[in-house]
């Protein structure tokens, strides 16, 4: 059986569920015949998750068997005192103030049974929460003064559910575990699984088009890879994968962060990884690392609020301003004289404590280069904006911003120095899927920035290698997991 369901024989008021096999903690310990099976899932219903418990061993003994306990060991840590509380992103507040938009009271329990709630108007709530926190039974306690917030967050075992509460959660179970079985059928024989995050809500900033995605999948295929598109809504299965693929724009305070940390802990093979995640979205952190190795860049000062005046009086103009977290070209704005860069610097920060200021080089285009494994995958030319100085312009009116057009080639045939220049840069980071951004000026590159998660789009960056660049990223996927398990085999 694929699911293992560990609780206390007293407390089994759930019910029967087909592919599902029910053990006490002491028979899972014990390594009962049958339960140490690679990549099994473990549900974890013990009525303790404290150190050194028996719910504390049940999910660690079930990691290093190779399999995958819910909760997993650094779910277990994260739940303990209050630590789980600044797991939530700050883009989750949104939902949590519209869930509770209609609550009276100062404070209200959430509880989450398999990613369910009793109040439907509280689902897209608990699936979020339950893809952040992944333990079947889950208790949310909220407060209000000015706004909602969290202050606590459990794991619950099965006695601690109320009795009015039971036949709801048997019904949520019952539902988990029917899904499950219906997606197994779906899929094909295939050597491994693929959750391909994307978010059909980002539009033309979306990282791959439609598409492209299916491009993916189908290279996948090709690959004995199932690959199956996901959002952040079905993240409560990440551990039903061996791999996780980004396919949405990310950032470090947000779910697609969080979801890249929890699949690495649990084993899964990710791209983009969290470390890249970390190091790419910040642009202080780049320029400090490309300072660093001596990577030519466009002349760089980190800005904060006791060098602001001074750079005033000394800067070049015009001058480039950028947020550390920017990205599409929203929050990189431009400096004609020291007013206007005093204006801008007062905006940018008040919301970060450092700014990077950059020397401003016109040029037509940007050279984006796709590094892979440490290899040059594809070479673009991304052109600005007609009559703008950037490859994308934002109306501010919250219409799809406007971009320049793309000119795609051959690696071989794009400029050495450019090539070698964006490897170099891009293996600082680390070994994944990289867009490195050189502009070329005087004869002259310099890198401007490392983004993970670059763009992979239908007739842009695949109009040279055409089903070949998805092929090349999905043989990567197929490396990269067959490693993991060499390793984990090993330990």
């Amino acid at each position: 059986m694929k699911n293992i369901l560990v609780a206390e024989s007293e407390d089994d008021w759930l019910g029967d569920f087909d592919d599902v096999r029910k053990l006490s903690p002491e028979e899972y310990l014990a390594g009962s015949p049958g339960t140490t099976r690679r990549r099994t899932r473990v549900y974890n219903l013990c009525r303790s998750y404290d150190y050194q418990s028996l719910g504390y061993y049940v999910s660690l003994l079930a990691e290093a068997r190779g399999q995958r306990p819910i909760p997993d060991v650094m779910t277990i840590q994260d739940l303990r005192a209050e630590a789980g509380v600044g797991l939530v992103p700050q883009s989750l507040d949104e939902l949590i103030q519209k869930s509770f938009r209609s609550l009276t009271s100062a404070e209200f329990t959430l509880s989450v049974y398999f990613g369910k709630n009793l109040a439907k108007k509280h689902d897209r709530l608990a699936t979020a929460l339950y893809g952040l926190f992944q333990a079947p039974l889950l208790r949310f306690t909220f407060s209000h003064r000015s706004k909602w917030r969290l202050r606590n967050v459990t794991a619950i075992a099965l006695q601690e559910v109320p009795g009015p509460h039971r036949e709801f959660v048997a019904a949520a179970a019952q539902r988990h575990f029917a899904a499950r079985s219906a997606i197994r059928l779906k899929r094909p024989a295939t050597r491994y699984d693929l959750a391909i995050l994307h978010n059909p809500a980002e539009g033309q900033l979306a990282p791959s088009d439609e598409v492209a995605l299916k491009r993916l999948v189908k290279a996948a295929a090709a690959e004995g890879i199932a690959a199956e598109l996901i959002t952040h809504e079905d993240s409560g299965r990440l551990l039903e994968f061996d791999a996780l693929f980004m396919r949405e724009t990310t950032a470090v305070n947000h779910h697609t962060y969080n979801l890249a940390r929890r699949a690495e802990a649990a084993g899964l093979v990710v791209i983009d990884d969290p470390l890249s995640i970390l190091r790419c979205t910040n642009k202080v952190y780049l320029a400090e690392l490309l300072a660093r190795a001596k990577v030519p860049t466009p002349r760089t000062t980190v800005v904060h609020r006791h060098n602001a005046e001074a750079l005033a009086a000394t800067a070049a103009f015009p001058c480039v301003l950028k947020k550390p977290d920017s990205a599409f070209s929203q929050g990189v704005l431009k400096a004609n004289d020291a007013d206007e860069l005093r204006s801008v610097l007062d905006d940018l920060l008040a919301d970060s404590e450092l700014v990077i200021a950059q020397e401003f080089m016109p040029t037509d285009f940007d050279w984006r280069i796709g590094i892979l494994d440490q290899r040059p995958l594809f070479a673009c030319k991304y052109h600005m904006a007609r009559g703008h100085w950037q490859i994308a312009k934002h109306s501010g009116d919250g219409t799809q911003p406007r971009f320049g057009r793309c000119e795609t080639m051959p690696v071989e045939t794009a400029p050495r120095k450019a090539v070698a220049l964006a490897l170099k840069a891009a293996n600082l980071i680390g070994s994944g899927l990289y867009g490195v951004d050189v502009k070329e000026s005087a004869g002259q590159f310099y890198i401007i920035e490392v983004n993970d998660n670059p763009n992979l789009d239908s007739g842009v960056e695949d109009a040279v290698l055409r089903e070949e660049l998805y092929r090349r990223i999905m043989e990567s996927f197929v490396r990269r997991i067959e490693a993991s398990k060499v390793l984990a085999n090993r330990n």
